[in-house]
């Protein structure tokens, strides 16, 4: 007899759960910086670098071959037979909660899979149902979202955002603390600034929004794939990532996850069938009391695949590796810009593999002189961000050390 949809959800979301690895602390990668032509035995993968040095995964990360075929092959499936929302829809879904739960160290009932990261902090912030004399606490590096956001917010809630200014693009709980009281209702920081690549240390500053009552919330899109992720000693209350950087995928889908204790504590501002775990006599209905609660409506299921076959990916190569190697990569790049005497944005010894640095030559020049070597980074704002990935190389980084000598 054919298995109807709520029951299948619940049944491979009890199993993606029995797969998920133990509880564990990820310890640091060394940093030391691998020499050859491809390290990491992946640049086959990446059709980008016969073409290019790809320096700018930061902005928009070149996908894998494999990424590429998951895609296709989905469109295939579409365009040659009828999908079943089971099997190869909703099925794609629990095997995608599995493995981002594993990239992570959460349970598949902690994550659902939203279209952006800016969803992620959207449910957050309107799920508190935050009221005038609440307070919101950032910090300068954040991502612009949380700017509009709290902004629009306190116009129309009559809460108030408190920014944390940086230190020589750095900010620790020290910094944060005089910001944090009692009507804290939520702290927020970006893992991972896109602007110079700082990496935030997330306990303390976990601990100071726990010690208030404040949920803890990071936008993660930088970090995720970058280098290894633990939900549980960082301890975050939710984060969500897009999948178009690090995590080598595609646009559309998003996955958030969610401490389960706090997923009660939000109420829903939309609904739809995806959300149903139970139907009940005329036209009633239980939701779902996992992370899936936010799963209003179908989803862009083609770029979940795209994202499945991302993380594989990553889990094959090995996230410890890839941040070993990367960041590894920027210190190079660090040392190289600092001996040319530029000024970094970056603070030293960061964590992340992207550096920034100030220019004070004109933007169109110096995206000139990069775009004559064919070597793509982000240029703007009277700086140059830099950002290695996986497939990149110690050439690559002395290739770009060549331009930035005269040309920022």
């Amino acid at each position: 007899m054919p298995i109807d949809r709520r029951s299948f959800v619940a049944t491979a979301a009890a199993f993606a759960a029995s797969t998920v690895r133990p509880p564990h602390l990820l310890e640091a990668a060394p940093h030391a910086v691998a020499h050859g032509p491809d390290p990491l035995g992946v640049r086959a993968d990446f059709p980008i670098v016969a073409d290019r040095t790809y320096l700018n995964s930061a902005y928009i990360a070149p996908i894998p071959r494999a990424v590429v075929a998951a895609g296709t092959q989905f469109l295939e499936d579409k365009s040659r037979r009828q999908l079943s929302v089971n099997d190869d829809l909703l099925a794609a879904d629990e095997t995608l909660r599995g493995q981002f739960a594993r990239l992570i160290n959460a349970t598949p009932d902690e994550v659902g899979l939203l279209f952006s990261t800016a969803e992620g902090e959207n449910i957050i912030a309107h799920g508190l149902d935050l009221a005038a004399g609440d307070n919101v606490v950032i910090d300068e590096l954040h991502y612009p979202t949380e700017f509009v956001l709290y902004r629009a917010l306190e116009a129309s809630k009559g809460i108030d955002l408190r920014i944390v200014k940086h230190r020589n693009g750095a900010v620790d709980a020290n910094d944060f603390a005089p910001y944090v009281d009692k009507r804290t209702r939520i702290v927020s920081v970006a893992w991972v600034s896109h602007q110079n690549g700082f990496r935030h240390d997330m306990r303390p500053i976990a601990d100071l929004a726990h010690g208030v009552g404040a949920v803890f919330y990071a936008d993660a899109i930088q970090a995720a794939g970058m280098f290894p992720i633990d939900v549980r000693a960082a301890g975050v209350d939710a984060i969500c990532c897009g999948s178009y950087k690090w995590m080598l995928a595609g646009f559309g889908v998003a996955p958030f996850f969610i401490r389960r204790e706090l997923i009660d504590r939000l109420k829903v501002d939309r609904y739809g069938e995806f959300q149903v775990d139970r139907e009940l006599p005329d036209h009633h209905y239980t939701l779902a009391t996992t992370a899936r609660k936010f799963d209003y409506c179908s989803r862009a299921f083609g770029a979940v695949h795209q994202l499945s076959a991302g993380l594989a990916y990553l889990e094959q190569v090995g996230v410890p590796r890839i941040e070993a190697h990367t960041v590894g990569l920027a210190r190079r790049l660090y040392d190289g810009l600092s001996a040319q005497g530029h000024h970094l944005f970056s603070p030293p010894g960061n964590l992340s593999s992207i550096v920034t640095i100030y220019t004070e030559k004109p933007e169109p020049q110096v995206r000139a002189a990069f775009h004559a070597a064919k070597i793509d980074v982000t240029v703007r704002n009277g700086q140059v961000r830099i950002a290695p990935a996986l497939f990149n190389t110690t050439d690559d980084i002395d290739k770009c050390l060549e331009i930035t000598r005269t040309n920022c």
